[in-house]
């Protein structure tokens, strides 16, 4: 059982967790939808191809939420750490060459810096080192997170309604289909 720098671990492989991933220095990369694709594209290559099941998401402007599982014969520390690792790689990669990314330089030099001061980093560090994974171990707190997660943008202003936010699994759970293949908890 590997113990995160703030005390957090994943005990049960393939138990559900609640977890969060933040960009560094909350820099809000999210705000332009090619960045949030690639997040979108990594999720479901996970599901597809490493065993990922997952029940909840979002994308925030500087952070995604997830209700997650890895399925029987799979680690969730090592689908994390690949889809941490491959976002990360792709979206600095889609910064650099995006003529039209006003806040290129900046956000280039941010993740730079935050690299330079990692020493698990070689040049850029994008995500934030800890995911801060919660087991969910009951259905209350199933529940408080799901809804926590798909009333996120509405607490945040960004929508009126949960269903209109494009990147999350609330529309799913209201018998649309969104972007990201789900399986229901």
């Amino acid at each position: 059982m590997p113990l995160t720098r703030t005390g957090y671990f994943i005990s049960d492989q393939n138990a559900p967790h609640f977890i969060t991933f933040s960009v560094v220095r909350w820099v809000d990369v999210f705000t332009r939808t090619i960045y949030a694709d690639a997040v979108v594209d990594g999720l479901n290559y996970c599901i597809q191809h490493k065993g990922l099941e997952v029940y909840a998401w979002i994308i925030m402007p500087n952070h995604l939420h997830l209700i997650l599982r890895a399925k029987e014969g799979f680690r969730l520390s090592d689908i994390l750490r690949d889809f941490k690792k491959y976002t990360s790689k792709r979206i600095v990669e889609m910064i650099q060459k995006n003529a039209q990314e006003s806040r290129k330089d900046w956000m280039l030099w941010l993740f730079r810096s935050s690299g330079e001061r990692n020493p698990n980093n070689q040049t850029f560090q994008f995500w934030q080192q800890e995911n801060h994974p919660i087991q969910l171990e009951s259905s209350e707190i199933i529940e408080q997170k799901l809804n926590y997660i798909h009333h996120n943008p509405v607490r945040a202003g960004l929508v009126t309604e949960a269903t209109a936010y494009r990147y999350s699994s609330a529309v799913d759970y209201c018998g649309g289909k969104g972007l990201v293949d789900i399986v229901f908890i």
